[in-house]
């Protein structure tokens, strides 16, 4: 089992991550910026070492990150969710350097992170995916050409996107044309590729994630589904385990269908697999090659710790489980809390915690770094709770 963790990441993940190694007997490095000095997650890890003074910059410096565990002794870096958590780059370097990245290999997270490749890997693994665009667009004729194929509505979407950013739907050829160059603007300014991809949009469909372990020695389970259904911007907002508009039949036909698909590209550690439900047809959409934000609901309908289960993977250890050990009690309803301002269409506003009280009591679970007297930030994702 490792020894040292560097906690690539901040905020309410990084404190989670924090306490797992704690609970494991394995110390615990935190990262920050000069904005991060007095944040929970520094005062919380048995270390704690600055990134630098630009808020931003560090934590998204894999060398930088990469250096700093190697110089601080660690044995393995968990990079939580988002920020580095995606990054090929990231988990190269790591492999390059020695240092265990608590995730799946470079190879795997490039594939499923290309949206399009992700669809062919699908589709030739036998998951069904929604009709679109064999491969990215060239030009707008390209994308008018497949609409006309595949009819409207269609969805607009940047082939690196994620977090409800770089997508757009199309009801009509005009908004199609006048979508196309603002998607292509969107992907390069956010995730540094113009490419773009065409899918038919489903309309009205259950937002259904299936969370997956896979070991490295040939295991993978899943730990049945989340209903992300309601979201304001394409951004989810609250998530329920498992999802009540399932069916048994369904909630198997998923499971297996997120396993397949994970052994299809040969994932190993967590994973989560998503699909759009209309009716009866599901639809793979994208999957996640990190730890969720809604792994907290999972845990608390499961009794599994989903990322001790990934410290213990990346160990090179068997999972602890067996599909036939898994089974769900009741339903878990997670709230992500924003800073943000309803008055004013529900912009980030970030400052000052005058007073802050948890809620508690059986059965509730509070996943933050946020505390009295403490400043939010500006600079990050508004999620604070």
């Amino acid at each position: 089992m490792f020894k040292k963790i560097l906690i690539a990441n901040r905020g309410e993940i990084a404190v989670r991550i924090v306490r797992a190694c704690a609970e494991m007997g394995i110390r615990s490095v935190a990262v920050y910026t000069e904005t991060d000095q007095y944040a929970l997650h520094v005062k919380r890890a048995d270390e704690a070492h600055s990134l630098g003074s630009d808020p931003l910059a560090g934590y998204l410096n894999p060398h930088h990150i990469v250096n700093l565990a190697v110089e601080t002794g660690c044995d393995a870096i968990h990079p939580g969710y988002g920020f580095l958590s995606e990054n090929a780059e990231l988990a190269r370097i790591c492999a390059e350097r020695g240092i265990v990245f608590i995730g799946p290999s470079a190879e795997v997270i490039r594939r499923m992170g290309d949206k399009t490749e992700a669809r062919r890997a699908m589709i030739a693994a036998g998951v069904p995916v929604t009709p679109g665009s064999e491969g990215n667009l060239a030009t707008v004729e390209d994308a008018l050409g497949e609409a006309a194929r595949i009819g409207y509505p269609v969805m607009l979407k940047a082939t690196s996107g994620g977090g409800g950013r770089g997508i757009r739907r199309c009801d009509s050829e005009g908004e199609l044309k006048r979508n196309y160059d603002r998607v292509i603007s969107e992907a390069t300014k956010a995730f540094g590729n113009a490419d773009v991809f065409l899918e038919k949009c489903i309309v009205h469909p259950r937002h259904i994630e299936v969370q997956v372990l896979a070991d490295g020695h040939g295991n993978t389970i899943h730990l049945f589904e989340r209903d992300c259904s309601v979201q304001r911007r394409n951004q989810k907002l609250i998530e329920i385990a498992p999802s009540p508009q399932l069916t048994r039949e369904q909630r198997a036909y998923v499971g297996e269908l997120s396993v397949r698909a994970a052994e299809a590209v040969g994932y190993v550690n967590a994973g989560t697999v998503e699909f759009l439900l209309a009716g009866n047809q599901v639809y793979f959409m994208e999957m996640n090659t990190r730890v969720q934000v809604e792994h907290t609901i999972t845990e608390q309908i499961t009794g599994v710790d989903i990322v001790r289960e990934q410290i213990r993977i990346a160990a090179g250890l068997p999972l602890g489980y067996r599909q036939q050990d898994i089974s769900y009690r009741g339903y878990a309803l997670q709230l992500r809390i924003n800073a943000e301002d309803p008055k004013n269409n529900f912009l980030p506003s970030f400052g000052h915690i005058s007073r802050y009280y948890a809620p508690g009591g059986p059965g509730v679970r509070v996943d933050t770094a946020i505390y009295t007297g403490y400043d939010i930030p500006p600079y990050f994702d508004s999620m604070c709770a």
